[in-house]
């Protein structure tokens, strides 16, 4: 990848793994319903000027009616699951429950996309997935007594993630410019959140931290995230692009873990390993891109250098021997004269 590239790369892994920390900082004092409207509402007020400075709107005004129901299930229903399971999970638990985005896929897959169904490889490593979700949800990561709910929501958010996945991939969405998407979306969620937000705003103004969260949700992990998201899938092609699910848990346990003091004990480990593993297999089972050409340049340079080293070994001159005879007969006789065994003169010619 290029220098641009890298730094898109790092980040896109670093404002998609902070989410869950805020989200969670959030909701202790406003209601899921408030942040989610303030989220996207504030995300499209910031991305509506750009989508029609660029004229990408007219596009997507054709297909509105099914960019809005996409909004239901890609934006509104998701960012209220997850919102409302952090009332009773932990950010680090969220996001690891989120990160098994791709075996939904896959599940789903089976029944409604023969393009991406698994066999073989791809299954076994779905199974293994399900294992960690299930390590991660049957022993003590951290929650209230309703954890199991709080898990279970963002299971479900996670679920609608890979059902829009697999939406995005058909042909009427597909044709669509992405900014263009995403700005209907967030407009579409803002409508459709609003009178829900209304019955729940908070009687008095919140603290400075939940502001400050609000807008790192809206203008960051937001609005700025799907432009520099855009802008890494066109300098480093999608597949290469998709790569930061693989780190956006990291960055989420390690600011849980620091910030907030969460646990990080073993199931969480465990569970986080199993997880990304099946993910993995479940997606092929190939290196990702970055680390693959990174691989694969090592063993260039490494075979280059074998090379040259092998050229320069034979082709490097070397002097001719030089016998030295008179040497040779005069050990071969001291050998024989120590051994008792007496050799016939040598005679001139």
């Amino acid at each position: 990848m290029t220098r641009k590239g890298w730094l898109l790369f790092i980040s896109m892994s670093v404002i998609w793994g902070i989410p869950y920390l805020f989200i969670k900082i959030a909701v202790q004092e406003l209601d899921p319903s408030v942040v989610v409207f303030a989220r996207v509402g504030i995300a499209a007020a910031v991305l509506l000027p750009v989508a029609a400075k660029r004229g990408v709107l007219r596009k997507v005004r054709e297909r509105w009616l099914v960019v809005a129901a996409l909004a239901c299930v890609q934006i509104a229903g998701p960012f209220l699951l997850i919102s409302y399971g952090e009332q009773h999970i932990t950010s680090s638990l969220t996001s690891l429950l989120i990160a098994a985005d791709p075996l939904f896929v896959v599940l789903f897959a089976l029944r409604f996309d023969p393009s991406e169904r698994a066999s073989g490889l791809r299954l076994f490593g779905l199974l293994i997935g399900m294992v960690g979700v299930i390590v991660l949800l049957g022993l003590d990561v951290g929650g209230d007594e309703q954890r199991l709910l709080g898990a279970f929501l963002v299971l479900l958010a996670a679920a609608c993630y890979a059902a829009s996945a697999l939406l995005i991939k058909r042909p009427p969405i597909a044709a669509l410019p992405n900014l263009g998407v995403v700005t209907v979306m967030c407009i579409t969620a803002t409508i459709v959140l609003l009178p829900l937000a209304v019955t729940r705003l908070p009687s008095k103004i919140p603290d400075i931290e939940v502001i400050v969260s609000l807008l790192v949700l809206s203008l960051i992990c937001t609005a700025l995230a799907y432009l520099l998201f855009f802008a890494l899938v066109g300098e480093v092609g999608a597949s290469r692009g998709t790569v930061i699910t693989y780190v956006n848990p990291a960055v989420a346990v390690l600011l849980g873990v620091t910030l907030l003091g969460e646990p990080l004990n073993a199931a969480i480990i465990v569970g986080f390993l199993l997880i990304i593993v099946g993910c993995w297999l479940s997606t092929g089972g190939a290196l990702p891109p970055p680390l693959n050409q990174l691989l694969r340049s090592h063993r260039q340079q490494q075979t280059s250098r074998d090379s040259d080293f092998i050229t320069n070994y034979f082709d490097k001159p070397r002097p001719n021997p030089t016998i030295n005879f008179e040497r040779i007969q005069t050990t071969t006789r001291d050998l024989a004269a120590l051994l008792g065994i007496s050799l016939p003169k040598q005679t001139s010619r």
